[in-house]
């Protein structure tokens, strides 16, 4: 019997399908403690992209008034970019894109980084847009002058969020309390890496 022969011989065909989803996760991290800690903190990260989205779409009265909720007519994206939070060089530039089709996809973002990030699935994707929504909302601010809204002109809650959604997805934290691992098993994800 040749060396091939026998590996593939000795090599189990199929595994049940949740040990295999999970390998993923468990080869990045390799204690209970640690996937529990990160499902906790993606649960959390994707809790506050999905509160913003229904506080500002129902004006729950957190940072969003009702008078001023979305479904009463109220443009989210529009009144950020059009107040006196933003700040800086490149105030002209975020004004310029203030339309309600900015309210749109502020909004879809919103909600469907909360889902997805909470439900475990689509972590790459939701980590490279949520990325670039927090680093624009961190330029939008410009905490680099005196007495900006942010205490911190290098590190703030914008950069926190984004340093979480990247060590989710680069953890696989989906597969603890998530979909992940049925996510990662579906044929169109199994093709397109980059839907993990």
């Amino acid at each position: 019997m040749t060396a091939t022969a026998h590996r593939l011989s000795t090599t189990p065909r199929t595994a049940p399908l949740e040990p295999r989803a999970l390998a993923a996760e468990k080869s990045i991290v390799t204690t209970t403690t640690g996937r529990r800690s990160l499902a906790v903190l993606r649960l959390a990260t994707g809790f506050i992209f999905l509160w913003a989205f229904l506080d500002k779409t129902f004006g729950l009265g957190f940072s969003t008034p009702v008078e001023r909720a979305w479904i009463n007519g109220g443009a989210p994206a529009q009144g950020f970019l059009m107040s006196e939070g933003v700040t800086g060089p490149f105030k002209g530039f975020f004004a310029s894109l203030a339309t309600p089709l900015t309210d749109w996809l502020f909004m879809a973002g919103m909600l469907g980084i909360g889902v997805a990030v909470m439900a475990g699935v689509g972590l790459r994707i939701s980590a490279v847009a949520g990325t670039a929504m927090m680093l624009l909302m961190y330029i939008a601010e410009w905490p680099f002058a005196a007495y900006a809204a942010s205490t911190n002109p290098l590190v703030d809650y914008h950069i926190i969020y984004a340093l979480a959604l990247i060590v989710v997805a680069a953890t696989a934290a989906g597969d603890t309390w998530g979909l992940g691992g049925w996510w990662k098993s579906l044929p169109l994800v199994k093709a397109q890496r980059w839907l993990v």
